[in-house]
């Protein structure tokens, strides 16, 4: 009898042990790398309700879960961001992520980067304000003057990152892809070419076709044939935008956000800068964004940009040439 008991005692230790370390191990749910980052410069993906509030409650894990610490770095701009790195390199990557998207992606731009020899930078990912506020995109849907008014409080949180580390005498270097490229494009044209010392800006559009920003201002989609062909669908889900799917109000709040930067026509609003610190790749059967026109190519070179034009997708293109960006605009390899 007495074995049984001590039997029995063993074991409910052992089991009490095993499901502390198991606590101890859970993690938020670990992004995928670059198709959720960066899949379309116009994409939501499709989430269920249940999803959703997984999504703000990763985020609200993310907020408290950093990959390097913040101190001494002012509440009002920890706030704002994740790091990973190195804070006392010379140099720091801000990165403006893509989507639109409610997850705060802090992993895929250091996963994509692991390459890199030179590590004199450090990552610094910035908040919008979808996954800063996920709950105000989650059931209503918002107008297309919301999502443009949203869209600017996310390029006045981005701008604030900037100016502080700039303030700290770091070289600051800018990293926009798919939605971000349109962030960083919005971000010079209000704030000026020289709040950063460089850019690299990968798989966006300075002036994306009419009939699809249009579309995402409905809350609609839209996408590309061979890279060129731009085709609306003012229903369906990014993941399969060919369909009838009916979006959800948090798909289409979104979509509306990608056309409140999409409508632009940076040709114009880009014009007054020289623009030899941008480094902009562009994929050439991109079926997210389209391929940059003759129009913006020569755009472009007016402005002395550096230009490459890469054969490939939208997220292949974004994981094919990410460290080639990273040597040909920073300098670092």
């Amino acid at each position: 009898m007495k074995t049984r008991k001590l039997i029995y005692s063993l074991i409910v230790i052992v089991m009490t042990i095993s499901t502390v370390i198991s606590g101890c191990k859970s993690k938020p749910v670990e992004k995928s790398k670059v198709k959720k980052q960066n899949e379309t410069e116009f994409s939501t993906q499709p989430k269920e309700e249940e999803e959703q509030k997984e999504v703000k409650k990763q985020n609200e894990m993310q907020d408290e879960i950093q990959d390097e610490p913040l101190n001494g770095i002012p509440e009002e701009i920890s706030s704002l961001i994740s790091i990973s790195g190195n804070q006392e390199s010379s140099a720091v990557v801000i990165n403006t992520q893509g989507g639109p998207m409610y997850d705060f992606d802090t992993t895929t731009v250091k996963e994509e980067t692991e390459e890199i020899k030179n590590r004199d930078f450090f990552i610094v990912n910035v908040h919008q304000k979808q996954t800063k506020n996920p709950e105000l995109f989650q059931d209503k849907e918002i107008s297309f003057e919301e999502a443009i008014k949203y869209d600017k409080e996310s390029i006045q949180m981005l701008a604030k990152v900037i100016n502080y580390y700039k303030e700290q005498g770091k070289k600051v270097y800018v990293l926009g892809m798919s939605f971000g490229a349109l962030m960083a494009q919005e971000l010079i044209s209000e704030y000026g070419v020289d709040i950063a010392d460089k850019y690299l800006i990968i798989v966006g559009r300075l002036d994306m076709p009419e009939v699809i920003w249009k579309s995402f201002s409905k809350g609609g989609t839209g996408y590309f044939v061979d890279g060129v062909k731009a085709v609306a669908n003012e229903n369906g889900i990014m993941d399969d935008p060919e369909s009838d799917a009916i979006p959800s109000n948090s798909e289409k709040n979104v979509n509306k956000l990608a056309a409140g930067l999409g409508k632009n026509r940076y040709t114009e609003k880009l014009d007054k800068y020289d623009l030899k610190n941008i480094t902009y790749i562009s994929a050439m059967e991109d079926e997210a964004v389209g391929k940059l026109s003759e129009e913006e190519i020569n755009f472009l070179k007016s402005k002395n940009a550096k230009i490459i034009l890469s054969e490939g997708g939208h997220s292949e293109v974004i994981s094919n040439e990410i460290v080639n960006g990273f040597k040909i605009a920073f300098g670092l390899e």
